[in-house]
């Protein structure tokens, strides 16, 4: 069955249109906030459990151990679920409160416009790439907010490095995604794969250099080993979430979560081939997650294999190596189209 007929079903037993039923049902369900909830509790499950076997950490180990560990997050669950959300006397208490809840909000937003299989998505657009992206680069914004409305200087300076960090790491994220986009001609998700399927060639293998730019781009905007850089927990404490507490710092612990799989989607849709080679929308719905899953698994075992970089080391790296690299990606992108086009 079809994802339009499914959807029209569902509308018609409802009484709705269909539009608003793809509206609710892909940020919500698939690709949007349930499938989230379950995929980030198994990833931090095997954060955990990769991190605790590469490094020898024994928690994970002796917390449950005849189910792996996996009552160590319900722990956790109940802990921030009953712990006191304290706003300080000196914060600026309703831009410390909205700030979290607004940037989960806006990332929760890109799932209307990034499609989880053929026909999944809650709004086809033929800018749905360029819509995603400024999705994702207004959430620095909410935490550098966050930082100067605790009031605490180790909440300033993590905010401060924020801001730097999304500079840095946008930029290359921005040039690379424009690269591809060039190589294919279009500026839609759904589009890019079906260029894809019709060459028989992912964008990995047709633009490499873009493809590596923008995963290496999407762990540092994430805060993701060995980048991450606002969370410096040695001499920055959280960085701008320092004051957060309860269900609040819950919310923002799961941010960089939501951001990673919004972006590892958008990876999976224009360099792996999407929902290759399957078209139907269980099937393609099935190898999307799959390979967005395993995409995320790699970024979480990067953590126990790799040491942080430094902020200067980072910058130096971004700006002096990997940006240039876009002008290469870009000459790429347009011998590809060439070929294509003929």
């Amino acid at each position: 069955m079809k994802a339009s007929m499914l959807l029209g079903w569902l509308a018609a037993r409802l009484g709705v249109p269909e539009w608003a039923v793809r509206a609710v049902f892909a940020p919500l369900v698939y690709p949007g906030l349930l499938t989230f909830t379950l995929l980030a509790l198994f990833i931090i499950w095997a954060e955990r459990k990769i991190a605790a076997r590469a490094q020898m950490r024994v928690g994970p180990y002796y917390v449950s151990p005849r189910l792996q560990g996996a009552l160590q997050m319900l722990a956790d669950g109940v802990k921030f679920a009953f712990q006191e959300i304290i706003v300080p006397v000196e914060a600026e208490k309703w831009s410390f409160l909205f700030a979290p809840v607004l940037a989960f909000t806006i990332v929760a937003l890109a799932f209307t416009v990034v499609p989880g299989g053929p026909g999944i998505y809650g709004f086809r657009t033929p800018f749905s790439i360029l819509i995603a992206t400024a999705i994702i680069g207004l959430t620095p914004i909410l935490a550098v907010i966050m930082g100067w409305a605790a009031s605490n200087k180790f909440a300033f300076i993590g905010a401060s490095r924020e801001a730097l960090v999304s500079v840095t790491g946008e930029a290359t994220l921005l040039a690379s995604l424009l690269a591809t986009t060039m190589m294919y001609g279009v500026l839609d998700f759904s589009e890019a794969v079906e260029k894809q399927m019709a060459t028989g060639v992912i964008g990995l293998v047709a633009n490499p250099i873009a493809a590596l730019l923008f995963f290496i781009a999407a762990l540092l905007v994430t805060d993701r080993v060995p980048f991450d850089l606002v969370l410096g927990e040695q001499e920055i404490v959280q960085g701008p979430y320092t004051e957060y507490s309860g269900l609040l710092y819950a919310l923002v612990m799961a941010l960089d979560y939501a951001k990673l799989y919004v972006l590892m989607l958008m990876f999976t849709l224009l360099f792996l081939g999407g929902w290759m080679p399957f078209t139907s929308p269980l099937l393609g719905s099935i190898a999307v997650l799959a390979k967005t899953v395993a995409l995320m698994l790699f970024t979480v075992f990067l953590r126990a294999v790799y040491g942080r970089m430094r902020l200067d080391q980072t910058a130096d790296m971004f700006w002096s190596r990997l940006f240039p690299l876009a002008l290469l990606a870009f000459a790429v992108s347009a011998l590809v189209r060439y070929i294509y086009t003929g």
